[in-house]
């Protein structure tokens, strides 16, 4: 189904395209989540009741899901559909034509945006973490050192990485020490998670985040910090995940100076400890041990993740200064909202 079709039947039957999209998006969910029971569906794919009822028996009818006592779950079929259909519905969707302007504005290699805005549906997140999880898979090539950071967006790519031909030559390492109040989106968890999911090694790095200047100048010549600094060096890919400056702040409990700084700098995104104003440029940088903004422009594969609309600014101001072989994969709420600050300030 080519995309003119589609445009032509959008014109000629416009309530069966809302239909097909609504299927569409369904059927990617559970293909997601499943087995998922109705309930759930018509929550994350943002249905009524009857709506999801009707589209599950229409998915079903249609044999491209199977319904059991756990749930929905997509039949082989249903992935071959959805495989078939991608392409054609990004485009009559307009998300492939966000994501050409995106690259195109920014500058960087390429940007991905999946359906919805996880500010207003949690499992976009998801949606993200899976679109990421396949083009590391695909594009890792013969690399073997991967460094990851911490975060909700960077923790929903390890449940979508299974184990596939020589993972088990990969290492994932924390792109920066510390430790925070929420373990479970930690750097050093979140490497753990991606060598268990895919058969590989990992190595944790702990950074005291309350060191004083002195205690850090001792501490990154310790052997742990030595041997995770010459691991930056020779990293062949990063995954990172994109925060809002002033929530990054907040969550670190960020001192009043600190803050003072961010407030004077404008600054609006976060990345691996460093804070950045709307042109990229630093006006602020954690002292930790970690992969150096300088470091990333000698890595191969770069893949960021970050969505939702509130984060569109944040984004913008680490892309501003990213390396150019930098893949972004949002959403598009981010994507939207983007556009508009990058149409309005032109």
């Amino acid at each position: 189904m080519n995309s003119d079709f589609l445009e032509a039947q959008r014109k000629l039957v416009p309530e069966m395209m809302d239909l097909m999209q609504q299927r569409y998006s369904a059927l990617k969910f559970i293909d997601m989540s499943g087995p998922i029971g109705r309930r759930q569906l018509g929550q994350v794919a943002k249905l009524s009741e009857r709506e999801a009822r009707n589209v599950l028996e229409a998915l079903r009818d249609a044999g491209l899901i199977r319904i059991e006592k756990e749930g929905a779950s997509v039949t082989e079929e249903g992935r071959q559909m959805l495989s078939s259909l991608r392409t054609s519905m990004d485009d009559w969707s307009g998300r492939n034509t966000l994501a050409r302007y995106l690259e195109q504005t920014i500058g960087i290699r390429k940007v991905i945006v999946v359906p919805g805005d996880s500010d207003v549906t949690s499992s976009v997140k998801a949606v993200i973490g899976k679109e990421a999880a396949e083009q590391f898979v695909t594009l890792i090539g013969d690399g073997q050192i991967v460094a990851v950071t911490g975060g909700s967006s960077v923790a929903a790519i390890p449940p979508f990485i299974g184990k596939f031909p020589e993972a088990e030559r990969l290492r994932f390492i924390a792109a920066r020490g510390g430790v925070g109040e929420d373990i479970g989106l930690q750097a050093n968890v979140i490497s753990a998670l991606f060598a268990q999911a895919c058969g590989a090694t990992y190595s944790t790095f702990y950074y005291p985040e309350t060191l004083s200047e002195e205690a850090h100048e001792v501490f990154r010549k310790e052997p742990a910090a030595l041997e995770m600094m010459a691991l930056y060096e020779k990293t062949d890919c990063v995954l990172h995940g994109i925060g809002d400056a002033k929530k990054m702040a907040a969550i670190r409990n960020s001192s009043d100076e600190e803050l003072e700084l961010l407030e004077q700098g404008k600054a609006l995104g976060e990345a691996f400890g460093y804070y950045f104003d709307e042109n990229g440029n630093v006006v602020y940088r954690l002292r930790t041990v970690g992969i150096k903004t300088e470091q990333l422009e000698h890595v191969p594969l770069l893949i960021a993740v970050a969505g939702g609309a509130s984060k569109a600014a944040a984004i913008l101001a680490y892309m501003a200064s990213a390396p150019r072989q930098t893949i972004l994969v949002t959403d598009e709420g981010a994507a939207a909202e983007m556009q508009r600050i990058l149409r309005k300030n032109t």
